[in-house]
């Protein structure tokens, strides 16, 4: 959502201003910058303001101020995984008589502990407490004022409020029997008064599921992008806390939810890593924004484990922008040369430590889908690859260049596919067919 928000002009009377719970589903793009996911204020002014975001130190912080009193909470617990969906419930019920009980904050069904702004104790407010939901701008995705800002790089999905209800995390999610993590429910039976909402149940939908009449919210900056990625099907991304050399710039920067890098320091070697390791059969798609056909693009898998901050190249397997493979720093003939605008498709079966690639949805090597499917080894990139340890996906460069990749979202940045191709796993979106016993790199792939 960077430079991206979405908001909501006051909507009236609330059931209650004593009363009333916020949820989310929140999954952290970059790290250590202020960014804002909810906050409900004036335009211009600061008075009746309440704003849940993420701090410079990875924390959250809920901030309340009603034109004289303030109330700032922050979380003693770091928020740092950009590889995972967080479910975020905020509970306000100033009508306890526990004074503890009127603000409480809950991580994946969890309650977590927080201290005042400064590292002090918390000053918990006065029993019924007001606070009018109902009178000023509401938006996700940045901070509002008159001077706005502090956007949310991450993704949001299944937004509740609850307007007039304490609602405990049990009402949004649940643990699982089988795994003992924490997922969503995805459709909960809730009340949700007179000024709640429920979007972004579907996708990129703005408009309120909750059945009330309080108004929908409306995309007021930015682009809204769809996402396969969600709570109940996690795709890989790039991850920005792998290491990397810390000699210089070499770090990318990562954008789009962290499916885009750019490598912006040119003759440095820069590497992008995925979050899941490869253990099955996967596909996925890499779109080179800019590349220039000269052997500093590749496009393949690491083995990180042997990861110890040197040049990548030496370590990966992979597909350079030339046309030759490499392996280990030792580069062999292999196929057609890519550029600009270019899609590489990399299946990989971690089983037979087997691995192709295409351009464009042709494969390379005179292969054929069907070879793939087959397991057939004769035109494939690389055989014999080690099925011992955890393989990740790679990207790396040392131009100044940008790639989009695709796990299976169905986007390369922020455009769509141009033509879904078939994927018989039906898990995942990609430009082109997906061989058959593939899959896209998910949590849902994991257990295909």
């Amino acid at each position: 959502m960077a430079s991206t928000y979405i908001s909501r002009a006051a909507t009236g009377s609330v059931t209650s201003s004593t009363t009333f719970t916020f949820s989310f589903w929140i999954k952290r793009g970059t790290l250590s910058s202020t960014q804002y996911f909810f906050i409900h204020e004036n335009a211009s002014s600061h008075t009746q303001k309440l704003e849940l975001l993420f701090q410079t130190d990875n924390t959250i912080r809920m901030g309340w101020y009603d034109g004289s009193s303030e109330y700032n909470y922050d979380t003693e617990m770091l928020f740092r995984d950009t590889s995972a969906w967080y479910n975020f419930v905020f509970r306000y019920d100033t009508t306890q008589s526990t004074d503890s009980n009127r603000v409480r904050m809950y991580v994946n069904g969890e309650q977590i502990s927080y201290l005042n702004a400064n590292g002090s104790s918390p000053t918990y407010m006065t029993q019924n407490k007001a606070m009018n939901l109902g009178q000023k701008i509401m938006a996700h995705g940045r901070y509002q004022s008159s001077s706005p800002g502090s956007y949310l790089t991450g993704s949001l999905s299944h937004i509740h409020y609850c307007d007039g209800q304490s609602y405990a995390p049990t009402s949004f999610g649940e643990t699982d029997s089988t795994t003992g993590e924490w997922k969503i429910k995805a459709n909960p039976s809730l009340t949700y008064g007179n000024n709640g909402y429920f979007i972004l149940k579907d996708g990129n939908r703005v408009v309120n599921d909750a059945g009330n009449s309080s108004g929908n919210f409306s995309v007021s900056g930015g682009t809204l992008t769809k996402t396969e990625d969600c709570p109940s099907n996690v795709f890989a991304t790039f991850m920005p806390l792998v290491p990397r050399e810390t000699s210089g710039d070499r770090n990318p920067t990562f954008s789009n939810g962290n499916t885009t890098a750019s490598f912006n320091n040119a003759n440095s070697n820069l590497n992008a890593v995925g979050s899941i390791a490869l253990k099955g059969k996967y596909y996925w798609e890499t779109k080179w924004v800019s590349a220039g056909s000269d052997g500093s693009a590749t496009t393949g898998i690491v083995d990180l484990s042997s990861y110890d901050n040197s040049f990548i190249g030496n370590q990966c397997v992979g597909y350079e922008d030339d046309g030759n493979k490499i392996n280990e720093g030792t580069a062999a003939s292999y196929g057609s040369s890519y550029t600009s605008g270019d899609i590489i498709g990399t299946a990989f079966d971690s089983t037979t430590g087997t691995m192709w690639f295409s351009k464009n949805g042709t494969w390379q090597n005179s292969a054929t889908i069907s070879e793939i499917a087959a397991g057939t080894t004769a035109n494939s990139a690389y055989t014999g690859l080690s099925t011992s340890v955890d393989w990740l996906p790679l990207a790396t460069n040392y131009q100044s260049r940008v790639c989009n990749v695709n796990f299976g979202n169905g986007y390369f940045g922020t455009t769509a596919v141009a033509s879904a191709g078939t994927n018989a796993s039906g898990n995942g979106i990609f430009e082109y067919d997906t061989p058959t016993g593939y899959t896209a790199l998910s949590t849902k792939g994991l257990n295909l």
